[in-house]
């Protein structure tokens, strides 16, 4: 389990919606096989981007929508057969505006968030409704580009119903359609939606890159959170931008404080965190923290394994972590994980008293550090 998860919709201000981000950093490669593929002449006419959330699959989709619906800002080779291999669109062209505008006529976007006529509620699921209309857009004839591009984020939101009306037109593909599926969870799609697309895996970011994006949105940052952040979001520059937001590194340093302290943690310290996460705190307070223990968690199980520390978040983690690993054997520490992963998951399933799961978690933790 990773700490902190961000969608374009819950960006913070000074972070621009894919739509409109000209940094796609750290894909080069991705960026590349889909001009290649344009170039050839031979696009296939879907795309399965894969990989973790925040690393910047939507911002590629939509940079290569804007390069399709566009035009690119360089021909095959360039003229002296120098040019770039990449997405750079034309971007005097009107296209590129209405895209960033989020008004063009050729672009359709399937996303979460719509009112759900049958319960008259926001729907967190791509509706088959909405899908139904995507497919009749693609059999359409284009009207200001030569192609109709549909992008889906995430594919994943689709539910079976909505994800067989998609297949209508993944099957029988008209010319100039263009279908880009963003998925964080491949495994949960249908396996007829992963057979019908060219799947192009994109990586994790490089500490730095994320480093580097955090400088960008958020110059706020003490360097050495930024720091801290990129490695606590292990590569997701959209975890660190929600880790930044919601104060996740400040929950993690106390939490921290908690894990030196062990065995004996003070008591008013204890309750003080378990209030704030628990009783004390909104259900996004909860999740955080708890994908943040979990996380702990995993990365001691971890070094309990491998008899070393991972590098550390934040100063000092590596020598509690060792201590700890060295309090029990790897089979009670792998179990407590699990157990967390399982408390945490029934808190938010069942309505458990919050506080008193978190309590649990690090009584155990007290018992195994004893």
């Amino acid at each position: 389990m990773t700490p902190g998860s961000q969608t374009a919709a819950g960006q913070p201000p000074s972070v621009p919606h894919p739509r409109t981000s000209e940094g796609i950093d750290g894909q080069d490669a991705a960026a590349a096989t889909l001009r290649r593929a344009w170039d050839s002449g031979r696009l296939p006419h879907a795309w399965l981007l894969t990989g973790a959330r925040g690393i910047g699959k939507a911002t590629l989709a939509y940079r290569f929508a804007t390069f399709v619906l566009a035009g690119p800002a360089n021909p095959p080779g360039g003229l002296f057969g120098d040019a770039p291999a990449d997405l750079t669109p034309d971007t005097n062209a009107s296209a590129a505006h209405q895209i960033a505008a989020g008004s063009h006529p050729d672009l359709f976007v399937l996303e979460p968030g719509r009112v759900n006529p049958d319960t008259n509620k926001v729907s967190h699921e791509i509706l088959a409704g909405h899908v139904g209309q995507a497919v009749q857009f693609c059999f359409m004839t284009p009207a200001a580009a030569p192609w109709r591009v549909v992008i889906v984020d995430p594919a994943d939101a689709m539910n079976t119903t909505a994800a067989n009306r998609l297949l209508k037109v993944l099957e029988e593909p008209p010319r100039q359609a263009l279908l880009l599926l963003i998925s964080h969870q491949p495994a949960r799609l249908l396996p007829t939606i992963r057979s019908r697309c060219a799947r192009l895996a994109m990586p994790v970011l490089a500490d730095a890159t994320v480093e580097g994006h955090l400088t960008r949105f958020r110059p706020d940052l003490a360097e050495s959170d930024a720091h801290a952040l990129a490695r606590l979001a292990e590569g997701s520059i959209g975890r660190a931008l929600a880790l930044a937001a919601a104060g996740g590194l400040d929950l993690y340093r106390e939490m921290l404080g908690l894990m030196d302290a062990m065995p004996r943690p003070e008591p008013a310290t204890l309750h003080g965190f378990a209030d704030k996460l628990g009783q004390g705190g909104e259900a996004g307070t909860f999740r955080l923290g708890g994908d943040l223990l979990a996380w702990w968690l995993a990365r001691l199980t971890r070094a309990t394994a491998t008899g070393s520390a991972p590098a550390p978040v934040v100063a000092g983690e590596s020598d509690v972590m060792q201590r700890l690993a060295q309090r029990a054997p790897l089979e009670r520490w792998l179990d407590l994980w699990d157990k967390t992963i399982r408390l945490l998951n029934e808190a938010e399933q069942r309505s458990y008293d919050r506080k008193q799961v978190v309590l649990t978690v690090f009584l155990e933790i007290e018992a195994l550090a004893g």
